[in-house]
């Protein structure tokens, strides 16, 4: 796979399987590596198209949130680069890697997948250097900013701001080839304020590189900032009259095919407070 130059000395490649983004980013201490794809041997793959890229050697790992596709690849990196490479991640996407990649192996486990074999062979190695709200990653002459933009695709969400060329790397918290994906981890009532975070990060220039597809601009992340504003305002205001779970699906319009939101409901309702839940009418 080919890196794609988006901005000076920040790269995205774009794999086929999950159609899943990696990043790199350049200093003059080395690169950052944003993301690992979905097993050792995608990683090692990702490995070898880093060092194509000849731009300097990997001092650091960053993984957007901890489902597989995006964090999997770890251990290629450890084993090319040392044990010692440190690999970031929010705190909480930390907590969350084990039961998310228990998941991942009970489904692979249970479908015959031309990628069963590689990923079940995975080691999963969890990051090591953690933070709660926000930090800094120091590449000598540019700096990353680390953000936990609060609670949306998944607990443990963050994205990485070049600030020096305004580029965002959003992780999955952003998504470009398909509609966002809710999944049993997400937190659809809160995820548009997470986008509202990344929109504080960013300007009418800003590149922002989703976790799945092509980069895009602040307007694009806007548009789904609304759309998903729309989603969480329909589960509460069905939740509010007292609309059961089973039926939320068929009483509401939606931005989404409805087939595709059967999580996101569900999720909503368990998060919101009881008191602004009514019980059904009889």
């Amino acid at each position: 796979m080919t890196f794609t130059e988006v901005a000076e000395r920040v790269w995205v490649a774009r794999y086929e399987w999950f159609d899943v983004n990696v990043s790199v980013v350049g200093g003059e201490r080395g690169l950052a590596v944003v993301d690992t794809h979905g097993s050792t041997a995608a990683g090692r793959a990702v490995v070898d198209d880093v060092r194509r890229l000849g731009a300097g050697e990997v001092v650091a790992v960053v993984n957007t949130h901890a489902h597989f596709d995006h964090v999997f690849g770890n251990a290629a990196f450890r084993q090319a680069y040392g044990d010692t490479l440190p690999i970031h991640a929010h705190e909480a996407a930390v907590g969350e890697l084990a039961a998310s990649a228990q998941r991942v192996r009970e489904a692979y486990e249970q479908h015959d997948d031309a990628r069963s074999a590689e990923v079940l062979a995975t080691e999963v190695v969890a990051p090591d250097t953690t933070f709660s709200s926000a930090s800094v990653l120091d590449l000598g002459d540019r700096a990353l900013e680390l953000v936990h933009p609060g609670r949306a695709h998944t607990g443990g969400d963050l994205v990485v701001r070049v600030p020096d060329v305004d580029v965002v790397l959003a992780g999955d918290v952003v998504e470009e080839s398909a509609p966002p994906s809710f999944g049993p981890d997400s937190w659809p009532m809160d995820w548009p304020l997470a986008l509202d975070v990344i929109l504080q990060l960013t300007t009418p220039r800003s590149v922002v590189v989703p976790g799945h597809g092509a980069p895009v601009d602040r307007d694009f992340v806007e548009q789904q900032r609304g759309t998903l504003g729309i989603v969480a305002e329909t589960i509460r205001d069905l939740a509010e009259r007292g609309v059961p779970l089973d039926q939320a699906l068929t009483a509401s319009d939606w931005p989404y095919e409805p087939a595709w939101l059967e999580t996101a409901v569900r999720r909503g309702y368990e998060q919101l407070p009881r008191s602004q839940k009514r019980l059904p009418l009889v």
